[in-house]
C-alpha cells in the first residue's frame, strides 16, 4: 500500500464528477417519490392492498399496477446501486492519491455522520427514512471492495434467492397462523379452552391483520398518528422508528445490500460511466426488462384475480425480488443508453442536477409529505384517492428540476451536500462557485 500523500482529500470537483452517475441519481431520486408518496398519503397496508384505501378500480387500479410493476423497488433498488458504487470511487478515488489511511477514515466518518441525518430525519421528519440503513450497511461496504465483480454478482443473487425463500415461507406461515387463528376462534365459540399454539396464533393473527386486512378501527387508529399537532406526531412516530432501529437488521437490510453490491462491481467494471458499447446496453436493457416486466405484471395480474386478498397474494407476489432486480437493471442500461444518445440534453441536465443535489432533494420532499398529509400542514392524509397523489408527486418534481439547477448555477453543492461534505472531511467547504464558473454557466 502506497504512503499516505501529504494532502488532504478533498470533495470532487463539478468538474471531475460522471454525469452518467449523476443522471441515474437524479432519475432515481424522482422515482422515489412515486412510491413514498403512497407511504405518506395512504395506510400502510394500501401499499400492498388497493382495495384498503385509495381506490381500486379504473385510474386508481392503473396506477396501482404501473407502481408495483415499473417502481416500487425498483427506485431504491437503482439508488442502492448508486450508493454502493459511489462508496467505491470515493474510497479508490483516495487510495489512487496515495491517502489510504484518509480514505478509509473519510469513508467511515462519512458513512456515521449520514447515520446521524437519518436517525434526525426518521424521528423529525418522516418515518420512511432509508437513510439509517444506508448508513449501516455502508460500515460494511470498504471490506468487500476488494472482492472481486463475480464474487459480488454472485452474493447479490444469493440473497435476492434468499429473500425470495423467506417470502415463500413466510407465505406458509401465514397460512398456518390463520388456520389457528379459525381453529381458535372456533375453539371460543365452542367455550373449549384454547391450546398454547392457538392461543399464540390468535395474537400473531391479530397483529398481522392490521398490516394487510385493517379494520376501519385499524384505519382510524392509524390516521390519529397523523391528525395532531406536530409534538403529538413525532410523539406517536418514535415508538415506530425506536422499534425498527433497535433491531440489528431489519428485512429492509436484506433487500438494500445485494444491490449495494452489485453498484460496487458495475464500478469496479466501469459499467455505470456510460463508456460501454451501445450494444452492451442494449442487451442489459432487454434481458432486465424481457424478465422483469413480464413477471411483474403477470404477478399483478393474479393478485387482481384474487382480490388481492392477502392469504393468496403473499405467494403470488413471491416473484417480487428477482422481477424487480431485473427491472432495475433495465432501466439503468435505459438512462445510460439515454445518456450515450445525448437526447433530450435539457431534462438530462436537470436530471444530473438534482442527483447532484440528491440529498437535500431527498429532505425537501419528505418536508413535502408532512406539510401536505399530516395535522401540521394541509392534514389530506388518506383523503386522496391514489392517481390524485401523483398529482402531488408532479408538484415536486417541477420543483426539484427546475431549483437544482438554479442552485448549482451558484453553488457546488446543495445545502445538505455541502454541511454533509464539510463534516466528512472535517473542514469547511467552499459553497459558492468562483466568479468565473458562475458566469460560465
Amino acid at each position: 500500500m502506497a504512503a499516505d500523500s501529504p494532502f488532504p482529500l478533498a470533495p470532487v470537483a463539478p468538474s471531475e464528477r460522471l454525469s452518467s452517475l449523476d443522471l441515474l441519481r437524479g432519475a432515481a431520486l424522482l422515482g422515489i417519490a412515486l412510491v413514498n408518496i403512497i407511504f405518506s398519503g395512504l395506510p400502510l397496508a394500501a401499499g400492498y392492498n388497493p382495495n384498503v384505501a385509495g381506490g381500486a378500480t379504473g385510474p386508481n387500479l392503473l396506477a396501482f399496477f404501473l407502481q408495483y410493476v415499473l417502481f416500487d423497488g425498483k427506485m431504491r433498488g437503482t439508488f442502492s446501486i448508486m450508493f454502493g458504487a459511489g462508496s467505491y470511487y470515493m474510497i479508490q478515488r483516495g487510495l489512487t492519491q496515495g491517502n489510504a489511511v484518509q480514505a478509509i477514515a473519510t469513508h467511515y466518518r462519512r458513512t456515521l455522520w449520514l447515520m446521524l441525518f437519518g436517525v434526525v430525519h426518521a424521528f423529525l421528519i418522516w418515518h420512511g427514512d432509508i437513510l439509517y440503513p444506508y448508513a449501516l450497511l455502508g460500515l460494511l461496504l470498504f471490506p468487500l471492495h476488494s472482492a472481486k465483480p463475480r464474487q459480488l454478482l454472485l452474493a447479490a443473487g444469493v440473497f435476492v434467492l434468499i429473500m425470495t425463500g423467506f417470502d415463500i415461507a413466510r407465505g406458509f406461515d401465514l397460512q398456518k397462523t390463520h388456520r389457528l387463528y379459525l381453529e381458535a376462534r372456533q375453539a371460543e365459540a365452542a367455550r373449549k379452552p384454547l391450546t398454547e399454539e392457538q392461543t399464540k396464533a390468535k395474537k400473531a393473527w391479530e397483529e398481522l391483520r392490521k398490516d394487510f386486512q385493517p379494520t376501519p378501527e385499524d384505519l382510524k387508529n392509524e390516521a390519529a398518528r397523523y391528525n395532531g399537532s406536530y409534538a403529538n406526531l413525532v410523539e406517536k412516530r418514535a415508538a415506530v422508528v425506536k422499534d425498527w432501529h433497535s433491531r440489528p437488521f431489519y428485512f429492509l437490510d436484506l433487500d438494500i445490500l445485494p444491490m449495494m453490491l452489485i453498484g460496487t462491481a458495475f464500478a469496479q467494471l466501469g459499467l455505470l460511466a456510460a463508456a460501454h458499447p451501445r450494444a452492451f446496453y442494449w442487451k442489459m436493457l432487454a434481458w432486465g426488462y424481457g424478465f422483469g416486466l413480464p413477471v411483474g405484471a403477470i404477478s399483478f395480474w393474479l393478485a387482481w384475480r384474487q382480490s388481492f386478498d392477502p392469504l393468496s397474494t403473499v405467494f403470488t407476489f413471491c416473484t417480487y425480488q428477482p422481477a424487480r432486480v431485473a427491472t432495475t437493471l433495465g432501466h439503468i442500461a435505459l438512462v445510460l443508453l439515454l445518456c450515450q444518445s445525448g437526447a433530450l440534453a435539457g431534462l438530462q441536465h436537470r436530471l444530473a442536477a438534482v442527483g447532484r443535489m440528491a440529498f437535500s432533494n431527498y429532505i425537501l420532499h419528505s418536508l413535502a409529505y408532512g406539510f401536505v398529509f399530516y395535522g401540521y400542514g394541509l392534514n389530506l392524509y388518506n383523503r386522496l384517492e391514489r392517481y390524485q397523489l401523483y398529482f402531488v408527486v408532479l408538484a415536486l418534481w417541477i420543483i426539484s428540476l427546475i431549483l437544482s439547477p438554479l442552485w448549482l448555477a451558484r453553488y457546488q453543492f446543495g445545502p445538505l451536500e455541502w454541511a454533509w461534505r464539510s463534516l466528512t472531511y472535517w473542514q469547511r467547504q467552499p459553497l459558492r462557485l468562483a466568479p468565473a464558473e458562475t458566469s460560465g454557466e
